[in-house]
């Protein structure tokens, strides 16, 4: 359905056209970025592209405006899934430079071993310790570790000696256990 009353080249379309548009079109440039995306959050949010385009800058010629909502559509799902692929390999290229190899099963093994470890440690101390611990393993300075815990900053590095002490034990502790 188009609607009644056509913009003029290149100006904007009106909000009662748009809506009605928008309600006849919209199921249709969701389903077909849904089938190419297979993710339907970005769906939504490439449909919403897709119209806020129409909007903005109508096609000249509204006698084929499925179309070019259809092909607005596909050229956003395609733009998107280059993307995505994109920052899949810069990711995957910066996790390789970051760890300098690929690991082994039995070395992930004992690495996944070693988280379960650390965590169940950090879980045995008191908030205070773990919160100390862990916002300085973060790179949190004392004066910010000391605004989070309510202590004074002069306090941190001492609190953070004994929570150290404490986690080195139960950790030895545990792994004579285990």
């Amino acid at each position: 359905m188009i609607p009644r009353k056509l913009p003029e080249p290149g100006g904007q379309m009106e909000p009662p056209e748009f809506g009605e548009v928008f309600r006849v079109y919209y199921p249709n440039v969701y389903r077909q970025i849904t089938y190419l995306l297979g993710d339907q959050a970005a769906a939504e949010d490439l449909a919403q592209e897709t119209f806020l385009r129409l909007y903005r800058s109508p096609p000249v010629d509204m006698s084929n405006l499925g179309g070019w909502l259809a092909r607005v559509a596909a050229n956003l799902a395609y733009n998107h899934l280059r993307a995505e692929k994109r920052r899949k390999e810069r990711e995957a290229r910066d996790f390789e430079e970051t760890v300098g190899r690929v690991l082994s099963f039995d070395e992930a093994l004992i690495r996944n071993q070693e988280i379960r470890a650390v965590r169940r440690c950090l879980s045995r101390l008191a908030d205070r310790d773990r919160t100390c611990l862990l916002l300085k393993f973060s790179g949190f300075s004392y004066q910010e570790i000391a605004e989070v815990i309510g202590v004074q900053a002069a306090s941190v590095g001492t609190i953070l000696a004994r929570a150290q002490r404490r986690f080195k034990d139960e950790f030895e502790k545990g792994t004579k256990q285990g």
